[in-house]
C-alpha cells in the first residue's frame, strides 16, 4: 500500500489534483457550503508535504511551494473573485499576494519538517499559520477575510466558545483536526497496529466532540438579560455604480431615507440606523459646521416627530486645518485649503448635539495607500469608492456613541466588522450593542456581501453583543448575542425593518484578553525560526 501511494504521488497530474482539491475544499465554506469541509481541507497538502520531504533528493523545496501556491490561488480566487467588480487590479493583487503569503507559511512548515522532530514540526506549522493570520490584522495591507476561523460564520451553534478564543481558536481547531485526520490516513497507509490506529481515531472524535458539545451547551444555556433597544434599520438600496453626487441626488437620498424610516418608526423607536456613506458630499459635512448643513437640519427636524428617537448614519465628512503644522499625514491641499476626508458614522442625539466616529480600518487600494511613507507618489492612483482620491483620514482609537439614557453603542463602518479584536476594544470601553453600517452594493449579487454579513455573527459571539447591521443594498439585519439572525432584509430592495435587541454590559474572556492565542503563537514562532536557522547552519557546517 505504501508503494502504491508513492507511485501515485509520483504522478505530476495526481499531485496537481491534490492541490486543486485542497483549494476547492478550503473555498466551500466561503461559497455557502458546510463549514465541516474545513476539517479535511488541508489533508491533501499534508500528503504532498510528506511526499516531497521523503523524496527531497529528487525535488527542490520550491516544487512543494508551487503546489501550495496553486491550492491557495484557487481558494483565494473562488472565494474573493467578486472584488473585481469594484477594482479588477485590486482583485488580482489580493488574490496573488495572499496566495503567495499563504504558500510561504507552508514553505516554513516544510522547513520545520526538515529540521525538527515530528511533534515539534506540527506545532511549528500551527503557530506559523496562526501568526500569519494575526499579521493580516495588523500590517498595512490588512486582509483577514480568509482566516480559517471565519469559515464557521454560518455555523455559529458549534463555535459558541469563540467568546473565549475569538476566530483564531477556530483556526487552531481546523489545523488540529486536519493533522489528526492526516495521521489516521498515514497510519492506514503505513499499516500501523490496530490499537495505535484506534487511539488516533479516538483522539479525532474527542477533538470534534468536545468543542461541539461545549458549544451546544453554551448555546442552549445562554440567556440574554432583557434590556431592549428599539431600532429601525433603513436600507435605501442606492446603486453605487449609477448614483450621482450633486445636490439634487443628495436631496433625493435624504427624502428616500426619511420616507422609509417613517414607515417603520413609531413613538417607541429609540434608534434609527442608516447605511454607510448615505451622504457623500464631504465638503457639506464639515466638522463643527453641521448646524449649517441643510440635510442635517432636516434629519434633526424629522427626529422631533418621534419623542424617543436618535439616529446613526454614514457620511463622508471633512475637517479643515488652520495650517500644515496641525494637519494629519493623510491631509490634502487644494488651493491652499488643508483638509482631511473621512468615512464617518454620524450620531444625531435628542438635544441636537452630534457625535462623530471616523472609520479607522480602511480598505487597501480604495480608501488608503499602503506604505504611504514609501509609496506616497502613487497616491493619485488610489481610487476611493466614495469618489475621492488619496488616503482617507482615520482616528487613532475606536470610540462609542452615547445615547440619551447613557447607554453606549459601538459604531463599526463596513470592513471594520471583520476585525474581532478591534471591535472588542470598543466593547471594552463600555459598548453594550454594536452598530455596523456598510455599503455592500459594490460587490453586486455575489458571495461577497453574504460573507461580509456572516462575519458579523462571529462578532456577536465573540463579544456577546447584539448587532444592528444597516446595509445600503443588503443584507440589513438584527443579530442576537448568540449570533442568530433575528430579522433581515433581502438583497437589492428598498426596505426598513424594526426590531428590538438587548443591551449587554458583561465582558467576555475574548474581549478582555483579545487575540492572546496569536500572541503566544508569535512568541513560539520566533523561537522555532531561530531553532530552524540554528539547525540548518549546524547541518551546513557538518557537510562542510
Amino acid at each position: 500500500m505504501t508503494l502504491l501511494a508513492d507511485l501515485t504521488l509520483k504522478s505530476r497530474l495526481f499531485r496537481i489534483f491534490l492541490s486543486v482539491l485542497s483549494g476547492i475544499l478550503l473555498s466551500l465554506p466561503w461559497l455557502g457550503f458546510s463549514s465541516w469541509f474545513l476539517f479535511i481541507s488541508l489533508v491533501p497538502l499534508f500528503w504532498l508535504q510528506n511526499f516531497f520531504i521523503e523524496n527531497r533528493a529528487g525535488y527542490k523545496g520550491v516544487v512543494f511551494w508551487s503546489h501550495c501556491f496553486l491550492a491557495f490561488f484557487i481558494w483565494n480566487g473562488l472565494s474573493t473573485w467578486w472584488i473585481a467588480y469594484a477594482t479588477f487590479a485590486g482583485a488580482v493583487m489580493a488574490i496573488v499576494v495572499n496566495s503567495f503569503l499563504m504558500s510561504l507559511v507552508w514553505w516554513l512548515g516544510y522547513a520545520a519538517k526538515l529540521h525538527l522532530n515530528k511533534k515539534s514540526s506540527w506545532l511549528a506549522f500551527a503557530v506559523f499559520w496562526i501568526s500569519f493570520e494575526f499579521f493580516h490584522f495588523h500590517w498595512d495591507i490588512e486582509w483577514p477575510w480568509l482566516n480559517l476561523g471565519n469559515g464557521f460564520a454560518n455555523s455559529i451553534r458549534i463555535i459558541q466558545w469563540y467568546e473565549y478564543t475569538g476566530i483564531l481558536g477556530g483556526t487552531l481547531w481546523v489545523i488540529i483536526i486536519n493533522i489528526l485526520v492526516y495521521k489516521i490516513l498515514e497510519g492506514i497507509r503505513e499499516i500501523i497496529p490496530v490499537k495505535v490506529l484506534r487511539m488516533k481515531i479516538i483522539w479525532l472524535l474527542l477533538s470534534l466532540a468536545i468543542p461541539v458539545g461545549l458549544s451546544l451547551f453554551l448555546y442552549l444555556n445562554y440567556d440574554e438579560v432583557k434590556d431592549p433597544l428599539n431600532t429601525v434599520i433603513v436600507q435605501p438600496n442606492i446603486d453605487p455604480y449609477s448614483e450621482s453626487y450633486d445636490s439634487r441626488a443628495e436631496m433625493e437620498k435624504l427624502e428616500k431615507f426619511l420616507s422609509l424610516a417613517g414607515e417603520s418608526s413609531d413613538e417607541g423607536t429609540e434608534l434609527v440606523v442608516g447605511p454607510e456613506t448615505l451622504f457623500e458630499r464631504y465638503y457639506e459635512w464639515q466638522h463643527g459646521r453641521f448646524a449649517l448643513n441643510f440635510h442635517y437640519n432636516q434629519l434633526l427636524g424629522w427626529l422631533m416627530n418621534y419623542p424617543e428617537a436618535e439616529m446613526i448614519f454614514g457620511a463622508s465628512t471633512s475637517k479643515i486645518y488652520p495650517g500644515e503644522e496641525a494637519a494629519s499625514p493623510t491631509s490634502r491641499n487644494s488651493k491652499g485649503v488643508i483638509y482631511d476626508v473621512f468615512n464617518s458614522a454620524v450620531f444625531v442625539g435628542r438635544d441636537g448635539a452630534d457625535q462623530l466616529y471616523h472609520k479607522s480600518v480602511l480598505v487597501v487600494g480604495v480608501e488608503k495607500m499602503p506604505f504611504k511613507k514609501y509609496l506616497g507618489f502613487l497616491s493619485d492612483l488610489v481610487f476611493n469608492l466614495g469618489g475621492t482620491t488619496g488616503s482617507l483620514g482615520v482616528q487613532e482609537e475606536p470610540s462609542n456613541f452615547i445615547l440619551k439614557d447613557g447607554r453606549s453603542v459601538a459604531p463599526a463602518v463596513c470592513y471594520e466588522s471583520v476585525f474581532g479584536e478591534y471591535i472588542g476594544r470598543s466593547v471594552k470601553k463600555g459598548a453594550g450593542v454594536i452598530v455596523i453600517i456598510t455599503n455592500d452594493g459594490w460587490w453586486r449579487n455575489t458571495p461577497g456581501y453574504k460573507q461580509h454579513m456572516s462575519f458579523a455573527r462571529l462578532r456577536a459571539v465573540e463579544t456577546r453583543r447584539s448587532i444592528i447591521r444597516a446595509a445600503n443594498t443588503g443584507i440589513s439585519c438584527f443579530i442576537n448575542q448568540k449570533g442568530d439572525v433575528l430579522k433581515q432584509t433581502g438583497w437589492w430592495e428598498e426596505a426598513a425593518i424594526s426590531g428590538s435587541v438587548n443591551y449587554n454590559s458583561a465582558i467576555t474572556f475574548y474581549v478582555k484578553y483579545g487575540d492572546y492565542i496569536a500572541r503566544i503563537s508569535l512568541l513560539i514562532s520566533v523561537l522555532f525560526i531561530f531553532l530552524i536557522i540554528f539547525k540548518r547552519v549546524k547541518a551546513s557546517d557538518h557537510r562542510g
